[in-house]
């Protein structure tokens, strides 16, 4: 069993930055993609941004391009770097580690998640 443990969420204002980490417990999670997905209120969990095992290859939902960057800070740790935070970006993030190693974006393609972490914008 991996255990997901996420940290930096929190209440900005819009234009603000907020930067997301996870850290898993196992190595097992080297070996695998790691990524971000999202969840607001009376909707249903969506991908935000995923990066492969080796670091070689990330991809983002096309409502956070530009703005988020996802990295890997070593093989069991990764964060997300959100800057121009929007109001639409309010949501509770969740990291979770993929099934394989590289980089998909169905939720289902996730094996371990962690238990996720409030990120509120204001307009």
């Amino acid at each position: 069993q991996v255990q997901l443990v996420e940290s930096g969420g929190g209440l900005v204002q819009a234009g603000d930055s907020l930067r997301l980490s996870c850290t898993a417990s196992r190595r097992t999670a080297s070996n695998n993609a790691m990524g971000w997905f999202r969840q607001a209120p009376g909707k249903e969990r969506e991908f935000v941004a995923a990066i492969d095992w080796r670091s070689d290859v990330t991809r983002y939902a096309d409502s956070v391009k530009g703005r988020f960057t996802i990295s890997r800070d070593n093989p069991n740790t990764v964060s997300l770097q959100m800057d121009s935070l929007k109001p639409e970006d309010t949501a509770v993030y969740f990291c979770a580690v993929g099934l394989r190693s590289y980089v998909q974006t169905a939720t289902a393609a996730y094996r371990y998640w962690g238990q996720g972490t409030q990120v509120t914008v204001s307009s």
